[in-house]
């Protein structure tokens, strides 16, 4: 039996046209990861009968998605306008299930301390108010929207306390899984010539395991050979993650690149999905340094998208 998938209502203020479009984009692209999105800019037409619009979607809607930028809130704690009456219906909605999840504040376009209006003050948010960090966000958004967890639990490991034999330190591990950053971006400071090279960047369906090995203090080797990865490649001419807007248009002929500072490596693992590492500092014993160490930042690309571009 086909799935039905999630239906969101967007509830939001109209502050601008820019914010306007930024909602239609989040919206638009919802849609294309397949979530059922109601959004007055393309479900109401002239003559429409606003509030039966804002009290007929709100009532059939899974989830509400509530963007909180400054006039929304300013708006929702007053009592007026369109945002008024959909505060209105949501508290009501709110009294008869206090302790349920349905409506998730987005914050954007946002100074205030207090991002939430005040029936919202106690709910967990999105925060969108830097877009560097949309993609991860956006993720997290779509994760919770489908019912996926945000970030998978690792599996429970064994207590190294439990048996601790007379003057015996306890058992910490100091195996692989040291070598290991399941977030979707980050920043990684690892030794190279540790773990035969490898670290583990996402987790399930969205882990890559990176391999490197020793260049220079200026370059240093990255390879496809972990099973987890199908290709690698050079994003010739892009100084920042940002600003790739088609990771699949760089060359993956090769099994192995040589990134110098600065550079990035695109990844593309065994599921589909895309990985971006940029590298910020090298160190190479053999170059006079104390260590064969890497600091790289990395984002990975949500829904097997090849853009990380906001």
């Amino acid at each position: 039996m086909p799935t039905i998938p999630p239906k969101v209502f967007i509830s939001y203020s109209h502050d601008n046209q820019v914010h306007k479009d930024w909602v239609l984009a989040l919206a638009t692209r919802l849609v294309a990861n397949g979530v059922d999105v109601l959004l007055d800019q393309w479900d109401l037409t002239l003559g429409s009968d606003l509030p039966r619009f804002m009290e007929t979607g709100l009532t059939a809607a899974q989830r509400v998605l509530a963007v909180c930028s400054d006039p929304y809130v300013e708006k929702a704690n007053v009592g007026v306008g369109g945002v008024g009456y959909e505060k209105m219906i949501l508290t009501a909605q709110l009294m008869k299930n206090i302790s349920g999840d349905r409506i998730v504040p987005i914050i954007r376009n946002n100074l205030s301390l207090s991002p939430t209006p005040t029936f919202l003050g106690t709910r967990v948010y999105v925060d969108f108010r830097d877009d560097l960090a949309y993609e991860s966000r956006y993720a997290e958004l779509l994760r919770d929207i489908h019912g996926q967890q945000i970030r998978p639990r690792p599996p429970l490991g064994a207590n190294p306390f439990t048996v601790v034999p007379v003057a015996t330190a306890p058992l910490i591990s100091f195996g692989p899984e040291r070598y290991v950053s399941p977030a979707l971006s980050g920043s990684v400071t690892f030794y190279y010539s540790n773990n035969n090279g490898r670290y583990v960047v996402g987790a399930g369906d969205m882990a890559f395991e990176t391999a490197w090995s020793g260049g220079s203090n200026r370059a240093i080797h990255a390879y496809n050979d972990p099973p987890s990865i199908r290709s690698v490649a050079l994003a010739v001419g892009v100084t920042e993650i940002t600003e790739i807007a088609d990771a699949s248009s760089y060359d993956t002929s090769s099994r192995v690149r040589s990134p110098k500072l600065g550079e990035i490596v695109i990844w593309q693992n065994t599921a589909g999905y895309y990985l971006a590492t940029k590298i910020d500092s090298l160190l190479s014993r053999g170059h006079g340094s104390s260590a064969d160490e890497i600091t790289f930042t990395y984002a990975i690309a949500p829904s097997k998208m090849a853009k990380f571009s906001a």
